[in-house]
């Protein structure tokens, strides 16, 4: 198998524009959300060692370890929703999205934050990184629903819903905290 991650982008995109049952949109909502947190890595480097912005350089400083370490299992994500999609397991291909979903809300959570703290000129990538990690999620939803209807298995789909609509609340409040941050600098 393809392994994505160490491919060139045009070899994806390719394969994603091809007649090929995978990668698909799983595999591309994963790629969307390892944009969104190499786009918050991005602003932390650009922000430390910027002396305005001393006063938070250890909390930057925990960003970047965590933005990093979102973006090396997003794209991880991006090879696994391929695998579990062509494993025919309906399970094994539950998994892959909900576990982005799961991500989607940890990358979320770091904008807020970084709005505030990170370089103010950066701070439009901090939104389209949070609108990244929206669309991701949405992304996620719609194949964790298609899987749970071919499961039918009503306690599980309930339960994954559940966790999905609390999912869903906090990436939303995450994002508008963080459009209302950037509307901040913008309207200065």
């Amino acid at each position: 198998m393809t392994k994505y991650k160490n491919q060139t982008l045009s070899k994806y995109l390719n394969d994603l524009a091809a007649k090929l049952a995978a990668p698909g949109g799983g595999s591309a909502a994963a790629l969307n959300a390892a944009l969104g947190a190499s786009l918050l890595s991005m602003v932390v480097n650009f922000t430390l060692g910027k002396p305005k912005y001393a006063l938070y350089a250890k909390e930057l400083k925990a960003t970047l370890v965590k933005s990093e370490r979102l973006r090396k299992e997003f794209l991880n994500l991006v090879d696994l929703d391929v695998l579990a999609y062509k494993s025919q397991d309906t399970r094994k291909a539950l998994a892959v999205p909900l576990r982005l979903a799961r991500l989607c809300s940890l990358a979320t959570r770091l904008c807020p934050e970084l709005i505030k703290k990170g370089n103010v000129n950066l701070a439009s990538d901090v939104a389209v990184a949070a609108v990244f990690f929206d669309s991701s999620l949405a992304a996620a939803c719609f194949n964790v629903e298609i899987n749970l209807k071919i499961i039918a298995d009503v306690r599980l789909s309930n339960r994954v819903r559940k966790e999905l609509k609390n999912i869903q609340k906090t990436v939303l409040n995450q994002r508008q905290e963080t459009e209302a941050g950037y509307g901040k600098i913008i309207r200065g």
